[in-house]
């Protein structure tokens, strides 16, 4: 795709979904789809139980904003319960974990900057401790 095709409008057809154990996430923007620089942005939707346990983004800073259900948050050793139009800010480089812990899915945005990084995107702190102390890891 040529940088003249990138988008500037996204369409629902444009979107692309990956897998992954906590539940598909809807990229909307990132580069591929649209010439972004600075921001990426994915719609989640967790099932219930799953969570995306401890983990941190040596280069990405983060928010998580919750569109429905609800979301036990943990940013470093804080834990918030979030509902729809509540939000968390997650800086650079800091351990946090998203779990749905209802009955209901959990639907949120996570936007996430930069869009371009050198290292790895994310780093799984779950079984280390204090993590796996804070909640029992689940292997998916």
């Amino acid at each position: 795709m040529s940088k003249k095709d990138l988008l500037r409008f996204i369409q629902a057809d444009d979107v692309e979904v990956e897998e992954l154990p906590w539940g598909p996430h809807h990229w909307i923007v990132k580069p591929g789809i649209a010439d972004a620089k600075g921001l990426l942005l994915v719609k989640v939707r967790m099932p219930p139980g799953k969570a995306h346990q401890f983990h941190r983004h040596p280069e990405f800073e983060e928010i998580i904003y919750v569109l429905s259900g609800r979301a036990e948050q943990w940013v470093e050793e804080e834990c918030r319960q979030l509902g729809p139009g509540e939000a968390a800010h997650i800086p650079v480089d800091a351990v946090h974990g998203t779990y749905n812990t209802s009955d209901e899915p959990l639907d949120f945005l996570a936007i996430l900057s930069p869009a371009h990084i050198d290292g790895p995107a994310i780093v799984d702190v779950c079984q280390e401790k204090p993590w796996c102390e804070i909640k029992t890891p689940v292997l998916y």
